[in-house]
């Protein structure tokens, strides 16, 4: 039962996320790109104060999961779900010390006064938010594919959660 339930928050929480950054990826950033930079700067900070607890709270629960179901299951799938639960630790990371920082920057510009090298700054956050959204769905798919594994060996007769 315990690995039930720790697989159901697991697979919500780590899809939650990789869909919320594959999202971002498609549809959020480029639209800053399409808008003027004073739209960009107000949305985008409007973004900041929106998402910045609830993303971080949301990979905090991905890896927590991921990684308790991997305490919940034997051997033979455990591996998928503490693999899941590292790229959710590498999503956490990159956005902490990588995306955070430069949004700190980001509240700080006006049109009038973007610092010299602003574009090399949003193209760092863009690099970063990549990285964020390939380990995030890369979770989500390692946590599909260890419930796939496991309904095909319950299937089997075979019992590895």
């Amino acid at each position: 039962m315990r690995s039930r339930i720790a697989r159901a928050l697991a697979v919500l929480s780590t899809g939650l996320l990789a869909g919320a950054f594959a999202y971002a990826l498609v549809s959020v950033v480029p639209t800053f790109d399409a808008v003027p930079m004073d739209v960009h700067l107000r949305y985008r900070t409007a973004l900041m104060y929106r998402n910045g607890i609830f993303m971080q709270a949301l990979m905090a629960v991905s890896l927590l999961t991921s990684f308790w179901l991997a305490i919940t299951l034997r051997v033979a799938t455990r591996w998928y779900a503490a693999a899941a639960g590292v790229l959710a630790l590498t999503s956490l990371l990159v956005t902490r010390f990588g995306n955070v920082p430069i949004n700190g920057k980001i509240k700080t510009w006006s049109t009038s006064s973007l610092p010299p090298d602003h574009a090399e700054l949003l193209q760092r956050w863009e690099v970063y938010h990549d990285i964020r959204t390939a380990t995030a769905v890369t979770a989500f798919l390692l946590l599909i594919v260890l419930v796939d594994k496991t309904r095909l060996a319950r299937s089997e007769g075979h019992r590895f959660s």
